[in-house]
Formats: structure tokens, C-alpha cells, sequence
């Protein structure tokens, strides 16, 4: 993520694009492919009351609940990260980089200034400051070319500033300490036996994902299929179980399990809580996983707008606030062009300097 200031506002950059330099597709095309995928999909989720179920069966059908909509979710702000990137990119980065390049022939022109001897100290101590200050934000932004520039004008002001500093104000030099480290206690019994029970419950949390996908790799495996039509099929598929089995989606396989009828809705009402259990962990995790991802696409929307985070996307206001941040954007761009060519003047340079 790049953050660009300029002046009052400032814009965020996020590179959606691959190492190969390749565009992602478009996020509606990718919300169109889930939609339809989601009508082939069976709705994975434990029937009967809640009465009768029990706690760890409730709790798996809502943790598929809340991944669902945390998915829909997840899809919905993506399309709309998409849509303004692809605004940033076309509309407002290339006024930026115009308002940038104006913002160093200011440098420039402050830098002739400086040279030129015709501003008195205290004016040409102002000319400094205000050099160093653009300076070291357009360096930030990229324009390594002013580095000299500003090495010069920085050590010059902190020259300055050491002249004028009190001498009675001395540093006093740090005393050294040894850091104090107290010996580490032994753990108690009853910490090591929580800590085995946890490595227990992982253990069990990957053999129950495991068999999930053992199940599949046995069915699908292409390797042993003689028909090319039937082993493209199972190559296909395999790349799905693959997929999820290395992002740890509990769901994905699950589902895939009832797509290719490896198990039924009867299996799933007569899995054992122990079993549930263990799923119910690995889905906690996803849940949390997508929480957080959710979180952070907020985060860079709310950036990219100047708004609190909000569960309930707009594409309509974030663009009102886009369309607000060009326009101010062309109109800062034009008041500098103007700026620069009347403080040329040394007159008007010097009037200018009264207002800082």
C-alpha cells in the first residue's frame, strides 16, 4: 500500500495486480462466477431444531452462517476497492504527478532564491525552511533527483539551530545499565498439561481435516484414470481439493464432499460432537480469518475515503468523495502554476514569506 500526502488530503494506492503484471479480474466478473457456483453448491448445515440439537451442532451451523456472509461480504467490498483503484489509477494519479512536478519547480525556485543573495538573513532562513519541509515530501513521494538539495538546506538549518541552542542546556551522557533478566520459573504441571491438551486438539483439528481430504484424493486422484475426458475431470477437481486443503477451508471440503456425493445430509446429522468439536475449531479460525480480512478491506476503504470504517459499503459516496478530492486536486494545480510564475518576482517571493 502506497500513501501519497498532498497538501490537506491525501490518496491510497493498492496494487491489484500480479507479479507477471497481469490485471485481476474485474471484481463483479468474480462475484458473478460465486453467485453462479453457489447454485451448484448444497447448503451445508445440520437439520432438525435447535432443541434437539446439540451445542457443538449448533454451533457448526452457525459458524457456516456467519462464514457465508462473511464471504458475500468480502465480495461486495472488494468490487467496490476495485472500481475506485481503477478511478485512482486513471483519473487522479496523473493530476497528482502534474501537482507534484509544479510542487518541485517551487523547490527549484526557492533554491535560485536562496543563491541569489537578495533576501536578508531572516528571509533567507524562512526560504530554507520552507525548501527543506516540500523538499522532504516530494522525496518521500519518490523525487529522489532533490536528495542533494535537501541534504544541503537540512544541514544548513540544523547549523542554524545549534547556534541558537542555549549551551547551559547540555546533554547529559546515559548511564549504562545491565539489564536485570530474573530466571525463568519452571512450569507448573498444570500449565503443561493445558499446553499438551493444545497440542492434542491441533493434532486432532488436522487428522479430522485430513480425512476429509484423503477421502477426496482417493476419489478424484486422476493419476490411475485411463478415459482423457474423465481424467481432466478429476484433474480439475483435484485442483479445487488441493486448493482448500492448503488454506485449511474446512467448508470448501465439506462442500466438496456433498458436490461429488462422498457424503450425504445424513452423515452430517450423525457425525459424532467429538468430531464436531474439532470442526467447529478449524471454522472458528476461518471465521476469524475472514473477519480480519474483512477488517482490513474496510481499513483501506475508510483511508481511502477520509470515513470511519463501516459495515454497509457505497460506491456513490466513496466516489462523491473521489470526485471532491480531483476537483480540489485541479484546483491546487492551478493555483500553484499561478503562483509559481508571479513569485518569480523577488518583490512578490518576499510579500509571500510575510504570510509564513
Amino acid at each position: 500500500m502506497t500513501v501519497v500526502f498532498l497538501s490537506n488530503f491525501f490518496i491510497v494506492t493498492f496494487p491489484f495486480f500480479s507479479a507477471g503484471g497481469s490485471q485481476k479480474p474485474p471484481a463483479f466478473t468474480l462475484k458473478i462466477q460465486y453467485m453462479a457456483i453457489q447454485r451448484f453448491q448444497k447448503i451445508i448445515r445440520i437439520g432438525g431444531s435447535e432443541t434437539t440439537q446439540t451445542r457443538s451442532q449448533r454451533e457448526f451451523n452457525r459458524l457456516l452462517a456467519r462464514i457465508d456472509a462473511l464471504e458475500t461480504e468480502l465480495l461486495e467490498v472488494r468490487e467496490v476497492v476495485d472500481r475506485m483503484q481503477q478511478r485512482v489509477q486513471g483519473e487522479y494519479l496523473p493530476l497528482l504527478r502534474t501537482y507534484q512536478q509544479q510542487r518541485l519547480e517551487l523547490v527549484r525556485l526557492l533554491d535560485r532564491a536562496i543563491q541569489s543573495g537578495q533576501f536578508k538573513k531572516a528571509e533567507a532562513r524562512k526560504l530554507t525552511d520552507l525548501l527543506v519541509s516540500f523538499a522532504g515530501d516530494l522525496i518521500e513521494s519518490g523525487f529522489d533527483e532533490l536528495r542533494p538539495i535537501y541534504d544541503q538546506y537540512a544541514t544548513d538549518l540544523s547549523s542554524d539551530h545549534s547556534n541558537d541552542a542555549d549551551p547551559s542546556e547540555a546533554v547529559r551522557p546515559a548511564t549504562d545499565h545491565e539489564p536485570f533478566n530474573p530466571p525463568k520459573r519452571p512450569k507448573s504441571a498444570k500449565k503443561r498439561a493445558r499446553e499438551e491438551k493444545q497440542e492434542l486438539t491441533i493434532k486432532n483439528v488436522t487428522k479430522a481435516v485430513r480425512s476429509i481430504y484423503t477421502d477426496l484424493v482417493k476419489a478424484f486422484h486422476p493419476d490411475r484414470e485411463l478415459d482423457e475426458t474423465e481424467k481432466q475431470r478429476k484433474t480439475e477437481i483435484m485442483h479445487r481439493v488441493t486448493e482448500a486443503y492448503e488454506k485449511g477451508d474446512l467448508l470448501a471440503l465439506l462442500r466438496l464432499q456433498l458436490e461429488f456425493d462422498r457424503i450425504d445430509q445424513q452423515h452430517l446429522e450423525s457425525l459424532a460432537d467429538e468430531k464436531l468439536t474439532y470442526y467447529n475449531k478449524m471454522l472458528r479460525q476461518q471465521v476469524q480469518d475472514l473477519e480480519e480480512e474483512l477488517d482490513g478491506q474496510q481499513a483501506q476503504l475508510s483511508t481511502l475515503s477520509g470515513k470511519p470504517k463501516q459495515p454497509v459499503v457505497s460506491i456513490t459516496g466513496l466516489e462523491i468523495g473521489l470526485n471532491q478530492d480531483i476537483n480540489t486536486l485541479k484546483k491546487a494545480t492551478k493555483e500553484l502554476k499561478s503562483d509559481l510564475k508571479a513569485l518569480t518576482n523577488p518583490d512578490v517571493l518576499r510579500q509571500w514569506l510575510t504570510l509564513y
